[in-house]
């Protein structure tokens, strides 16, 4: 084994006989000290050798090493299917869909800095009074002492760090800590004004369980029994606004027939909508009523969650709610000026406390988040925002001898921002870490030190390593798949774009936007027919147009329902459907397979219910369902792998020793269908094969091998029939979702694809674009995000937006085709392009 340095530290991690997942007995040494970066078309076993070998021991050898009290409070990895792996440092790892938070998380609060600022306004501010008066910064709050007014003399204490937080001590009263506030929305409660109040033109009154209403109207002198229309106005405020009196109304049960006369208190419309959401109990009951509800910003906070006391402390005149609406580069100047604007005895403490928040912000920022204010929503965050918060999370802290595994982290990144990326990847393997990065990024290949490349295709024939070394011997390694992209002699070109002035020969799809966000207002056109591709560095406000503007705009305006808030206008040109196309999982649990996602289990069933072994037994199509069925596998309940409790170790998942993972009892072994050649199947047999294997066994069955063959144009021929879709990469995630699409008409149809090209290898891009082809033939518009410049310069028209993220974003810099771009000097992905 070669050493390295003057200890003779181990230069490599060696893995010896690696068989997670398709990995097949890999044997492989992963340079120490530096940045691997592991390469591969979709399912060559790059995750399996990252996360399921390398994160996956190094974690639980950490973990082993600690406390049996302490290990049962952590969730720890399971023992790797390997031989051998030595040299493993400690590991942490950044997966590729960091978890989206709940509506209390900022970002903020997600990185920790808006702790740091409470701090700071606790100890550094300048405080009210109880009359109203500012006492002047001083040493006396730091040492817990009480404060006296100057003016008035009131004795009182300043706010803790805790009296300043939105999710405890200082919330406001209003909206709790949330910010907005949720009201009846009056055009809701009678969409159809044609109808009478007895044909159920008040809705609340229909489905809140309220009918009852509608006779107590009628006894407050309301007419029920006329279009709501012509009511007056009279009627109109009782119907909306009505007093809770008391009427006697004669009530029959429907049910019964009996009839007699009770007092009922009479709730209006609005009330009937409040009443029902202060009853809500669960998400089935906020479905019922949320449909009544518009969300608006909290009158009292105005937005900012926090209470007015809360929002009392001043540093320099500023109070924390407007520090935390600041970005975050604008926000670090301020609070390096801080310390030197306050009393000298006071100065240590506050550089102290100012120095944490200038290291926190400062991963943050050189990974290009500094465009976000410390007040945004964590959950309105892009994937790659979330997954640089988690990177800087993980790095700050200067650590040494450990083992970081990143999980694609040039999601959501845009050529201009892989600089930052590349800079803090640098920084860890300078203070003495090992970076192992799964990656199809070129330019961040290209940066890498080693380069590890599996396949040479994907599932069965992927799982080996095809070549390795540095990333120039890939390029001229005639082995290497990447090596042809690396070296620049293939390119990605698919689509063919149309001809400037047939851009919008189709029509056009207008969209006109208020301010969201950082993003200004807008008017944007999208051509029809063709493939829009919507660019700009992290932060310009991409998603924002898309998601949360032409997504909901859309929708709203096709199912003719007001348009939200911001969006002042659309123009659907013919479009009936919008698809959004993300890389959320699929399913929630194992129950979902890949063969019940593609809609071909069921015809399987009913394959295997016409055998004439099944008609003997009287088995019909239900008995052969691995989740209710009767010749499921008793043992795992058809989930084919039962969790094992080995007290202070982890419960370990294995496969069910009954079925091995088939999800069958043996009797389903028992009943095979056999095909025109003479081969015989079991359904567990079938479910085990990929999507080609099973497509060549099935040959004879149209339907099936219909289905299949869609999923084998989509790249996904790998996949296994039984294979749990909740665990599929993003890339695969999408390209699954669109296997019901690609055979239909879609005239009327606009697809919304979020990051397509997410662990995409560039081959595979090219399928994806093939795929793209095929929706624009059948009359779909295609809209995509995307930082992916092979994918960008297959599209017809471009929507550049920027220059910059945040404040300095939020427009649309250019918009035409590549060449525009090229020619745009403010834009950055022209510059790439």
């Amino acid at each position: 084994m070669e050493r390295s340095g003057a200890r003779g530290e181990p230069a490599a991690i060696e893995v010896r006989g690696a068989k997670v997942h398709n990995l097949k007995d890999v044997d492989v040494d992963v340079p120490l000290h530096g940045i691997t970066a592991i390469a591969g078309v979709s399912g060559s076993g790059k995750s399996s050798l990252a996360l399921g070998v390398l994160y996956a021991e190094g974690s639980r050898r950490y973990l082993e090493a600690l406390s049996t009290y302490t290990r049962r409070r952590l969730s720890q990895a399971q023992a790797a299917e390997v031989d051998e792996v030595r040299y493993v440092p400690a590991a942490l790892a950044l997966r590729q869909r960091p978890g989206i938070a709940g509506v209390r998380s900022t970002f903020g609060t997600a990185t920790e800095l808006l702790n740091i600022l409470r701090l700071m306004f606790s100890r550094l501010a300048s405080h009210r009074c109880p009359n109203g008066h500012y006492v002047p910064p001083s040493i006396s709050i730091a040492l817990g002492r009480e404060l006296v007014c100057p003016v008035c003399g009131a004795h009182f204490h300043g706010p803790s760090a805790e009296e300043l937080a939105f999710n405890s001590a200082g919330a406001c009263r209003t909206c709790a800590g949330t910010g907005i506030v949720r009201t009846v929305d009056e055009s809701t409660l009678v969409p159809d004004e044609s109808l009478s109040i007895d044909q159920g033109a008040v809705l609340p009154w229909q489905t809140l369980m309220w009918s009852l209403m509608k006779d107590i109207a009628r006894a407050m002198g309301v007419r029920t029994d006329v279009p709501f229309r012509e009511l007056t106005a009279r009627e109109r405020d009782i119907v909306f606004n009505g007093p809770a009196v008391k009427k006697n109304i004669v009530y029959q049960n429907k049910t019964t027939g009996a009839a007699g006369d009770m007092n009922f208190t009479y709730f209006n419309a609005k009330y009937t909508v409040e009443n029902a959401l202060s009853r809500v109990k669960d998400e089935k009951g906020m479905k019922r009523v949320e449909r009544f509800l518009k969300e608006s910003v909290c009158p009292d906070c105005g937005g900012t969650r926090l209470s007015e006391a809360a929002r009392a402390p001043r540093i320099q005149g500023i109070s924390l709610d407007k520090a935390c609406a600041m970005p975050l580069e604008e926000l670090a100047g301020w609070v390096e000026s801080v310390p030197e604007d306050l009393p000298p005895e006071m100065r240590p403490m506050a550089e102290r406390i100012c120095a944490s928040f200038r290291d926190a912000a400062g991963r943050l920022l050189n990974l290009g988040l500094g465009y976000l204010a410390l007040e945004r929503e964590a959950s309105t965050l892009s994937n790659g925002e979330r997954q640089r918060m988690a990177l800087a999370r993980a790095v700050r802290n200067r650590t040494t001898g450990v083992l970081y595994v990143l999980d694609e982290p040039s999601i959501g990144l845009h050529p201009a921002n892989l600089e930052g990326l590349a800079g803090v990847m640098d920084d860890l393997v300078a203070d003495g870490n090992s970076v192992v990065l799964v990656d199809h990024d070129l330019q961040v290949l290209k940066r890498a030190d080693w380069l590890i490349e599996m396949g040479p295709g994907a599932g069965k024939n992927g799982g080996e390593v095809i070549a390795s070394g540095k990333p120039a011997e890939l390029a001229a390694n005639p082995r290497s798949v990447i090596g042809p992209f690396l070296s620049s002699r293939e390119s990605v070109r698919v689509h063919h774009p149309v001809p400037r002035d047939e851009i919008f020969s189709l029509g056009r799809i207008r969209l006109e936007t208020g301010p969201i966000h950082t993003v200004r207002p807008l008017k944007v056109d999208f051509p029809k027919g063709r493939l829009t591709a919507v660019t700009g560095v992290s932060g310009s406000g991409k998603t924002t147009m898309v998601l949360e503007s032409l997504v909901p705009g859309l929708l709203a305006a096709a199912a003719d329902r007001p348009l939200p808030g911001h969006v002042r206008s659309v123009d659907l040109c013919g479009i009936r459907q919008v698809k959004l196309i993300d890389a959320s999982p699929i399913g929630v649990n194992v129950r979902s397979t890949v063969a019940t996602y593609a809609g071909v289990h069921d015809e399987l069933r009913r394959l295997f219910a016409g055998t004439p072994e099944a008609k003997k037994r009287g088995l019909r199509a239900g008995a052969f369902s691995y989740n209710t069925g009767s010749l499921r596998c008793r043992s795992c309940d058809g989930t084919g792998m039962v969790s094992l409790d080995v007290q202070f170790l982890p419960d370990v998942e294995i496969a069910c020793p009954e079925c091995r993972g088939t999800r069958y009892a043996p009797e389903a072994g028992e009943i095979f269908w056999a095909n025109q050649s003479g081969q015989s199947f079991s359904m567990p047999q079938l479910m085990a094969m990929s999507v080609d294997e099973a497509s060549e066994a099935l040959a004879e069955v149209p339907l099936v091998v219909r289905r299949l063959q869609t999923l084998h144009d989509l790249g996904l021929g790998y996949l296994r029939l039984g294979e749990q879709t909740p665990g599929l990469s993003g890339g695969e995630a999408q390209r699954l979702k669109l296997a019901g699409e690609t055979g239909r008409a879609q005239d009327g149809s606009l697809f919304v694809f979020d990051e397509p090209t997410i662990g995409l290898h560039p081959k595979d891009v090219r399928v994806l674009l093939e795929v793209f082809e095929r929706l624009i033939s059948r009359g779909a518009t295609l809209v995509v995000i995307e930082h992916d410049l092979d994918l960008i310069a297959n599209a017809d028209y471009i929507i550049d937006m920027g220059p910059g993220g945040g404040d300095k974003g939020g427009r649309i810099v250019a918009a035409g085709t590549a060449e525009d771009l090229r020619r745009c000097p403010e834009s950055a992905t022209g510059r790439y392009l």
